[in-house]
């Protein structure tokens, strides 16, 4: 792939951070709270990615009331004690200074809120790479991934962004189809929490973040 990219999009959970404990407890601590059966972490592992809300419906089978109220819980469990329960995944950091350095300008496309996604990445001293942090709404307005991506994308092109030739890297099928309702390819990692069957439709796979970089730079 000798592509040249003019934008870059990156989903955050599992593409960027490993994430997963500390939204497996917050979601441990909610379901528990609820009086609900507790999942496995296999199971919840399921839950990392797409949107909350639509997870809670989908895979807990909570009526949509229930599900608004559970989401609220597991948001104030999480921002007490799991949101900087992570860890930057080997080579990221690296990968984001050569984009950097090339002039590519860098988004955040995530299903987390906008505001929690912003602490997270200025916990970990992130938010300085990118031009643009895109999440989802407080009030669930813009909840979608292929919501969030348009929302990158024209915050992106507000700041004089070219995104004529914009790609998004992520984890899971919803990256995948969020993108491709903007047109946008997607290239999968596979450190992230997605399984191998979600990688279809995207234009590569990456083992490493060097692998990344090849493609992304060239």
């Amino acid at each position: 792939m000798t592509r040249t990219w003019s934008a870059v999009l990156f989903d955050l959970d599992g593409t960027i951070l490993d994430s997963a404990p500390g939204i497996i407890a917050a979601l441990t601590d909610t379901f528990k709270f609820l009086g609900l059966p507790v999942p496995s972490r296999d199971e919840f592992m399921a839950y990392i990615g797409p949107p909350l809300l639509a997870s809670l419906q989908e895979r807990a089978g909570l009526p949509a009331d229930k599900a608004q109220e559970a989401l609220e819980i597991y948001r104030r469990d999480f921002r007490r004690d799991g949101a900087f329960n992570s860890a930057v995944f080997p080579g990221v950091i690296g990968l984001f200074e050569s984009l950097r350095d090339a002039g590519v300008p860098l988004a955040i496309a995530t299903s987390k809120p906008e505001d929690q996604a912003r602490a997270i990445l200025d916990h970990f001293e992130l938010t300085d790479y990118f031009t643009t942090i895109a999440g989802a709404s407080e009030s669930d307005a813009r909840t979608s991934k292929a919501h969030v991506v348009g929302h990158a994308l024209a915050q992106l092109t507000a700041q004089g962004a070219d995104v004529s030739q914009a790609v998004l890297v992520g984890d899971r099928i919803y990256d995948v189809e969020g993108a491709a309702a903007h047109d946008v390819p997607t290239i999968i990692v596979e450190w992230g929490y997605g399984s191998p069957e979600e990688a279809k439709g995207a234009i590569a796979t990456v083992y490493s973040a060097d692998r990344l970089r090849e493609l992304l730079l060239g």
